[in-house]
């Protein structure tokens, strides 16, 4: 009789220990996989969650201290569209990462960007792989007015032409059509500086 209690006791122990080693294995398998997660990985996750649930539009503060609310459409390599939430115009803006200082999230909304799954996120489509710079050499080609939001200041024009690391801004109101008489000067602005291009 008093192997039987022995035998057991001994087998509870052994299944605690296992149990206890499962538990442990499983918060260190979500520890490195929350690690791989990227800033775009999260901001993906809270776009596919729009759609199958609520409104996920959320706050971001640019490295320039303004903040804008935005609603993700489109993601690129580097960078995401969205639309401008509480403008009285419907208004678009590309924001480029690195141009991010935080992002302000509900309680519900940071536990729904936890859920992606790095890679998986990282899309497959032609945008998910397309660079800043092919963004804005294609805003030059349509010669698209825009404001651009830069660290130090904000700038309205078009955009001559898109370097490696830089592009050349031609300044002139936003809703004007660019013209040699309208422009007012020219600024060589590195692209590390974009914080926010209103389109």
């Amino acid at each position: 009789m008093r192997w039987d209690n022995l035998f057991d006791d001994l087998e509870g122990q052994l299944e605690q220990e296992l149990t206890a080693e499962e538990v442990d294995q499983q918060a260190e398998e979500e520890r490195l996989r929350l690690g791989r997660l990227s800033l775009r990985d999260r901001v993906i996750s809270l776009h596919e969650a729009q759609g199958r649930d609520s409104d996920y539009a959320f706050r971001v503060m640019l490295v320039n201290g303004q903040t804008v609310d935005v609603r993700p459409t489109t993601f690129g390599r580097d960078w995401f569209a969205a639309d401008i939430v509480g403008s009285a115009i419907h208004s678009q803006c590309i924001v480029p990462l690195i141009g991010i200082a935080s992002i302000g999230l509900t309680r519900e909304q940071i536990a729904v960007s936890m859920d992606a799954v790095p890679g998986e996120t990282s899309g497959r489509s032609l945008a998910a792989r397309l660079s800043l710079p092919f963004v804005l050499r294609d805003l030059c080609r349509r010669r698209s007015g825009l404001e651009m939001q830069t660290i130090t200041g904000s700038f309205s024009g078009t955009i001559d032409r898109v370097g490696r690391d830089h592009l050349d801004l031609a300044l002139h109101e936003k809703d004007a059509a660019r013209r040699e008489n309208v422009v007012a000067g020219y600024r060589i602005i590195p692209l590390t500086q974009i914080v926010l291009m209103r389109l």
